[in-house]
């Protein structure tokens, strides 16, 4: 391979990536705004951590149609781990527990996946299979998912070229983790079912800040529509990454886009990184045909262990196992991420597979950490046969999880001899990744009886077609060029009151500053004050603004209004405030004065500033500021 060195994530440059063949692809998930979940009629979008029942589960894999187990399905079932569901009887129905059948499919859902699929040029399909992808982590209580290709092909432009799409599906969300501790695993259940749209494209992408664009277009095109949610959890990526003599490794749940480049900065350097490790211990002679390990009980030999964790485990009861791995000295210290020794890619394993959750789990001779005296690890050489040039690992647990985890020491370590194993990996906080599981593989898949083809016709998507938003950028275009900051246009052009700016600016005559401001930061105000801004209805909106501009209302009122009309449910002229004239500023200006009096102020501005507070606090709704400020000037010079 070639020798090149991996450089700090600030000095990379595409061509250093060009180098290594870096690619990349995105698998994009997105919630879809509806009000019923996607095979039942339980209310979607409704979260709470609240729960009247417990489902305890144990998965096992079973065969695909064509006599196989996916390889998923049985690192999972290694696990043995115990699944509890948490209930709650408000979101949840019988359906998402496997015992009943499901309910014909959520046709608005089908209708927001195949206008996204318009707008990514794709081609739709002529009818629906619903099929099941199996799940075994018991992230879905039937330890399958229904899902259906909607779409397929198609490309979103980026730059100077496009970035083609393979494929677009339908799918019910799983449940929320809670926690996840040894053999015990529990979620919530309140998600289960929503409908979410993947969007699947091609590894198209060259460096890893061209991914978080790429991502961030395909963001935007949704949120485009207006009918998808947002917030934390409503939107999940997973990134696929390789490099040249790699393979494809899946990054599962990427809680933000602005992590993307130094995730996949540091995956493209674990594959790199694990290409020179198989390069190192083929020149030793090891390969998967060659490759040599032992374990042993080692309990005895660490009675009063000087290493901590390891004392502990023995006063517990706990077993002490060591894998003897032939002349790999040296090796598990060989960098592979940032900050990161190949001893994790054994440590994860064991973590995951074992159960064994509390770290350290492992120790090796090779780190200087191994913590052991000098006697003990001769003891250990001695006793299992190792020599200077092999490394030995512990690992300690109970008899089963002990033996578990020295087993998957060995594995991994082979697999170091053969390359890069095919894994689903997880984003970690200091954006490395860790193992979470091997990559499923196409036995997974298997067509779902209980529901039939669904016929999709022209005249569906015709109706489909005749409403497509504009594209955001499009609108980005227009809206630079009205008098409103920048970051507002942005905003806007993947609202879903793009429509409703429309037709306030352009068809109302409203100023443009004014409909960005209510339509954003008026929003986020009523937020702020607990107030759902969903409650204003476009129809609610227009005619606060209708009020505006037949000085009905002023400008300084209309937050007070939209307030009043959110609170209220509709809007009813009895809640536009009665405009203030010069003699009503001029009665609260003399009441206020009086108030003033009381107060003894050190400086004149500040006095001023508190009766011209006051006074709009009187009045607040019913004047605008510049008007009262005028007012307020003439009556100070002229000494009132």
């Amino acid at each position: 391979m070639e020798d090149f060195q991996f450089k700090p994530f600030e000095m990379m440059t595409p061509e250093d990536y060009a180098k290594i063949g870096f690619k990349s692809g995105l698998e994009v998930h997105q919630q879809l705004l509806t009000s019923k979940k996607l095979f039942c009629r339980c209310p979607a979008g409704q979260y709470s951590e609240e729960f009247h029942a417990e489902i305890l589960r144990h998965m096992r894999p079973t065969l695909s149609e064509l006599g196989e187990y996916d390889g998923t399905a049985l690192m999972e079932f290694k696990t043995k781990k115990n699944i509890i569901y948490r209930i709650n009887r408000k979101t949840v129905c019988t359906y998402e527990m496997d015992d009943t059948p499901p309910f014909h499919c959520n046709d608005e859902a089908l209708d927001i996946a195949f206008e996204v699929g318009m707008l990514y040029n794709s081609n739709i399909v002529d009818e629906v299979h619903i099929a099941r992808k199996q799940y075994l982590d018991g992230s879905i209580p039937t330890g399958f998912q229904r899902t259906a290709i909607t779409s397929v092909g198609g490309y979103v432009p980026y730059k100077d070229r496009k970035i083609n799409i393979i494929q677009m599906s339908l799918e019910e969300d799983s449940c929320r983790e809670a926690s996840d501790i040894g053999h015990r695993r529990v979620y919530l259940t309140d998600r289960l079912g929503m409908p979410l749209i993947e969007t699947v494209t091609a590894p198209d992408m060259k460096t890893p800040q061209e991914v978080a664009d790429v991502n961030n277009i395909l963001r935007k095109i949704v949120r485009s529509t207006g009918k998808v949610r947002t917030g934390v959890g409503a939107s999940r990526e997973d990134v696929n990454v390789s490099v040249t003599g790699g393979t494809r490794i899946e990054i599962k749940g990427v809680p933000s886009i602005k992590r993307i480049p130094r995730l996949t900065y540091n995956e493209a350097m674990r594959q790199w990184n694990l290409l020179k490790i198989r390069e190192e211990l083929n020149k030793r002679g090891i390969n998967k045909d060659t490759f040599e390990s032992k374990i042993d009980d080692v309990t005895h030999i660490l009675r009063k262990a000087h290493y901590t964790p390891i004392n502990n485990a023995v006063a517990e009861g706990k077993r002490v196992k060591s894998v003897i791995l032939r002349n790999f000295k040296g090796i598990l210290n060989m960098q592979t991420q940032t900050d990161t020794l190949f001893a994790r890619e054994i440590s994860d394993r064991v973590r995951v597979i074992a159960c064994l959750t509390t770290l350290p789990n492992i120790c090796y001779s090779d780190s200087g950490e191994l913590s052991l005296t000098s006697t003990e690890g001769q003891r250990i050489r001695k006793f299992t046969g190792a020599t200077e040039n092999d490394t030995i690992v512990l690992v300690w647990g109970n008899e089963e999880d002990s033996t578990c985890g020295a087993q998957e020491i060995a594995i991994r370590a082979k697999e170091a001899s053969i390359g890069i194993p095919s894994e689903t990996r997880q984003a970690l906080p200091d954006n490395t990744n860790g193992f979470e599981r091997i990559l499923p593989g196409p036995e997974r898949m298997y067509p779902d009886t209980d529901l039939p083809p669904i016929e999709i016709t022209e005249e569906r998507l015709n109706n489909i077609k005749k409403n497509l938003p504009v594209y955001y950028w499009e609108r980005e275009e227009k809206y630079s060029k009205l008098d409103i900051p920048c970051e507002a246009a942005k905003i806007l052009a993947v609202s879903k009151d793009a429509d409703l700016f429309d037709e306030l600016v352009y068809n109302l005559k409203i100023e443009p500053k004014l409909v960005a401001k209510a339509l954003i930061e008026y929003k986020k105000k009523l937020i702020k004050n607990k107030i759902d801004p969903s409650i204003l209805t476009n129809d609610a909106i227009i005619s606060i603004f209708n009020a505006f501009k037949n000085d009905k209302l002023v400008k300084d009122g209309i937050f007070y209004v939209m307030k009043l009309t959110a609170e209220n449910g509709d809007f009813d002229e009895i809640l536009l405030p009665k405009i203030a004239d010069k003699n009503d500023f001029i009665c609260a200006f003399n009441k206020q004065t009086q108030k003033a009096k009381n107060i003894k102020f050190y400086h004149r501005d500040k006095m001023d500033d508190y009766l011209f507070g006051l006074i709009m606090h009187e009045l607040r709704a019913r004047i605008n500021g510049a008007d009262a400020k005028k007012i307020f000037n003439e009556l100070l010079s002229k000494g009132e």
